[in-house]
């Protein structure tokens, strides 16, 4: 999410933030841009540079934008679900960003609805606008805190209302938000790496629980939410976030590295190389290297235009499989013994390709490392990870994984060394890896989500 407050030009800085975070999110993407008076929004299926073509940001004119690249955790990809979600009610335009995931969502939207609520996506996002817009507070500042009090789960918002721009996250801090300063104009991001992009100056952490205000008269700062124990998602720095951002206080690429030379000392391996599964594993890959001795190297090549999902891509991914996304280098793996570094598994379906594909290339001994602990238990703050019968470590030992992935050998980081690795292990999410959640409604989990298709997880491994 992006958000930029007082720039000449906002549309075209807030494309410019979108492009820089386009890693959190390839479903769709959208802007809303307004003088303070008129809102002005364009959004559709596919990536920022596909939805925003030729001559569109010309019609978004203004001072004051917000945008969104979407990941869905709930609801289908379909254009109405794209956002921002734009309304008008009795207080005004409202346009509103989300990144995160209510757990208490399909028991709002069925109150709401037997209320008499008529919806329009299948997104949880818009059930806190129907919360927003029931308020009885006449303030923006007021009621969209008193919106989100009944919301359970991770909400990390941007919101466009009137001529105010409001970031707000929630109690436990799940998802990033950060505020930066490009001249007199006032920016919101979801991580550093936009504020790069558009020549921001990094101010600082929007805090957990915290709400800004942005107007004519500056940044505002409450505390408007019951205070929580904080839950920042450690999967962010493990995969999600871009290793050149600073997220939760930390630099991810530094965090990453540091997983790597635990991972060399929780499981070292007698190899000739170390190579990475790019990209999201290339910080934690030479991590390992620097602390093994073993060389780097370049050893396979990611295809960074697979993300253009609307050319027949299941069709695409049956046809050529993993040679969709991954290309060995020969010359480098032919004959060697090889650690191949990697953030993370899921399902193991994707692994499994990727080492038939590195035999296939010649490698003689292939010792996978992980640095993460298995993934045993679904995300419900944001994260779309698969039901917990499709985690692979959910139901198979190490041993039955390796023998699986038919790799020489397999090692996964532990709780403790990932722990070791952040500056504040105690204000972490491991509920993926261990299970203890922070936040749901007491149904059970896997059927907390609208509308969960299985198989969204296409990139993940």
């Amino acid at each position: 999410m992006f958000g930029i407050w007082g720039a000449e030009n906002a549309a075209r800085l807030t494309y410019a933030g979108l492009y820089a975070l386009q890693h959190r999110g390839q479903e769709s993407a959208g802007i809303v841009a307004t003088d303070g008076v008129e809102f002005r929004h364009h959004k559709g299926v596919g990536l920022v540079s596909d939805v925003f073509a030729g001559n569109v940001l010309d019609s978004l004119p203004g001072s004051i934008a917000i945008g969104h690249n979407r990941y869905s955790t709930q609801g289908s990809t379909l254009h109405r679900n794209a956002q921002p979600l734009v309304v008008d009610f009795r207080e005004g335009m409202l346009a509103l960003g989300h990144n995160g995931n209510l757990v208490n969502a399909l028991a709002l939207r069925n109150e709401l609805e037997a209320q008499g609520s008529i919806f329009q996506t299948t997104s949880d996002t818009e059930v806190i606008l129907h919360l927003i817009a029931r308020s009885k507070a006449t303030e923006i500042e007021r009621m969209i805190p008193e919106a989100l009090a009944r919301c359970q789960g991770a909400y990390t918002l941007v919101i466009l209302a009137g001529d105010k721009l409001i970031g707000l996250r929630d109690p436990r801090g799940f998802r990033p938000l950060c505020l930066g300063r490009r001249g007199e104009a006032h920016v919101l991001a979801s991580e550093t790496c936009a504020l790069d992009m558009v020549g921001a100056e990094f101010v600082r952490e929007i805090a957990a629980g915290e709400m800004v205000v942005i107007d004519g008269s500056g940044v505002k700062s409450y505390t408007p939410l019951s205070p929580k124990p904080a839950r920042a998602c450690v999967f962010e720095l493990i995969y999600f976030s871009r290793p050149d951002s600073e997220v939760f206080g930390e630099s991810v690429d530094q965090v990453r590295r540091r997983l790597g030379r635990t991972l060399a000392a929780e499981h070292p391996a007698e190899a000739d190389i170390v190579i990475s599964v790019p990209d999201s594993s290339n910080s934690a890959a030479l991590g390992y290297s620097e602390a093994s001795g073993i060389p780097f190297e370049l050893g396979l090549i990611r295809n960074h235009y697979v993300g253009r999902t609307f050319i027949a891509p299941q069709q695409m991914k049956r046809d050529f499989g993993v040679n969709l996304k991954f290309n060995p280098v020969r010359r480098i793996l032919e004959g060697k013994s090889v650690v191949v570094v990697d953030d993370s598994i899921v399902r193991g379906t994707t692994s499994r390709s990727l080492v038939a594909m590195l035999r296939a290339a010649g490698a003689r001994e292939i010792h996978l490392r992980v640095s993460s602990p298995p993934i045993g238990w679904s995300c419900y703050y944001g994260i779309d990870t698969p039901n917990r019968k499709e985690l692979i470590a959910s139901s198979h030992t190490v041993e039955e994984i390796r023998r699986y992935l038919h790799v020489d050998s397999l090692g996964y980081l532990s709780m403790e060394g990932l722990k070791a690795c952040v500056a504040r292990p105690e204000d972490h999410c491991y509920a993926c890896f261990d299970g203890h959640y922070s936040e749901w409604y007491g149904e059970p989990l896997d059927k907390l989500a609208m509308e969960r298709p299985s198989g969204r997880v296409e990139g993940r491994r």
